[in-house]
């Protein structure tokens, strides 16, 4: 029988007080979903989550007995939190579905495991271990494992219609554990049901969305979303913009060992139009962050292959870092692909490097005046205070930051005759 006993986390001091506490008096606690299916793909396990036959109520009375921390998470769904030794285990009890409406279930506590696996949007997710570390496959997840297939339980169409946030989850759990195409079923059913999407909340569908984005290679997963209509549902800015950054971005991620970041991969595939921009942060709902780090990428100049320090150094202290750093790393990319098949182009690989190891390593400088210099030579308080400060940090950055603070008080006290 296939087992994940020999997995660090399974062994956990924590976790064996959990099935110690719950697989007793005619109770049953397994862990299931990610902890078990990473595991079996090789890939390192976060959060262990686990389904009971407890109900939640039981569940946190048998843990209080225990002295173990209890946080009430999602009661009423059947969800309780036991936190021991500062690592949480997400317990719910066993359900079945009683109403959905495509964003909500209704549920109903159960204690029949083979219900409760029917009821969950994958195969591979529908995974239980028992305190042994045997693994329990009620829907065929094992063997949709072995060959990386991501499918829906039973009926597609029906799986997704129960919640339409699954449309995306589809998409998002094939970019991190799919192979080759996506099962078809399951695709006919997204792309059937893609205008359900405006029906879920925009912070459901942005946290879908950069999870999907932060995959290892996304970019099988947004060509079928593409392909689907389901891509310009949610991100209509790519209509005509495209994906195709999306392989020489990962191809560079993986050559200069950059930290994968979903926004800079969204960035990719978006124009960069501020007034478009915005609108998407604001219909996405955005943090207030990520929609100033959109509007920073969508305002920042184009740089020339050719700019020297001190040009760049101007560039950067007009515009900020973080917006031409997300310019020259997509151009970056773009030109270290195009290098590939014509070697002539390597000059200019080598140049947007150069660009944004200066760029990334750069700290602004402190313009040495402020309006208090500005009063203290005998401008009165007003609109001209301000002026003569611009006209004074203009100077300064054309110098490229050289004139030092005495050199600016003195063209200071030049101005104040004309002041």
């Amino acid at each position: 029988m296939t087992s994940v006993a020999g997995e660090s986390w399974f062994s956990a001091p924590s976790l064996r007080r959990v099935f110690d506490v719950l697989n007793a008096e005619g109770g049953e606690v397994r862990v299931v979903g990610g902890a078990v299916r990473n595991s079996l793909m090789g890939v390192p396990v976060g959060d262990v989550d686990m389904a009971t036959t407890w109900h939640p109520q039981d569940v946190s009375a048998r843990a209080k007995a225990a002295g173990i921390k209890v946080v009430p998470t999602g009661i009423d769904h059947g969800t309780v939190t036991l936190v021991i030794d500062g690592t949480p285990y997400e317990v719910t009890t066993l359900r079945r579905d009683v109403a959905t409406d495509g964003r909500r279930a209704e549920v109903a506590f159960g204690t029949d495991w083979k219900v409760d696996a029917e009821r969950r949007d994958f195969t591979i997710n529908a995974l239980y271990a028992n305190d042994k570390g045997e693994v329990i496959d009620e829907v065929g997840g094992l063997a949709d494992i072995e060959s990386r297939t991501l499918r829906f339980i039973g009926n597609a169409a029906e799986r997704v219609a129960e919640d339409y946030l699954r449309i995306l989850r589809f998409f998002r759990f094939f970019a991190h554990y799919g192979n080759g195409r996506p099962d078809a079923d399951g695709l006919r059913a997204c792309a059937q049901a893609r205008s359900k999407l405006s029906t879920l909340s925009a912070e459901r569908v942005w946290a879908e969305t950069k999870k999907l984005l932060s995959a290892e290679d996304p970019g099988r997963a947004l060509l079928w979303m593409r392909q689907a209509g389901v891509l310009t549902e949610i991100l209509p800015e790519t209509e005509k913009w495209g994906i195709d950054a999306i392989p020489e971005l990962v191809a560079a991620e993986r050559a200069f060992s950059w930290v994968v970041d979903p926004l800079l991969r969204l960035a990719a595939i978006v124009p960069p139009d501020a007034e478009r921009l915005e609108a998407m942060a604001a219909r996405l709902r955005l943090s207030k962050a990520e929609a100033a780090y959109f509007a920073r990428f969508a305002t920042a100049p184009t740089i020339p292959t050719k700019t020297v320090d001190a040009a760049l150094d101007r560039l950067l202290y007009r515009h900020g870092a973080e917006g031409i750093s997300v310019r020259l790393r997509l151009a970056l990319a773009s030109a270290r692909r195009k290098s590939e098949n014509d070697p002539a182009l390597l000059a200019e690989t080598a140049s947007f490097q150069r660009l944004l190891t200066r760029t990334e390593a750069w700290k602004r400088p402190s313009f040495p005046l402020s309006g208090a210099d500005v009063l203290k030579a005998g401008i009165p308080a007003g609109p001209r205070v301000g002026e003569i400060l611009t006209e004074l940090e203009t100077l300064w950055v054309e110098r490229n930051f050289s004139v030092d603070r005495a050199n600016l008080v003195a063209r200071l006290e030049a101005l104040v005759p004309r002041a």
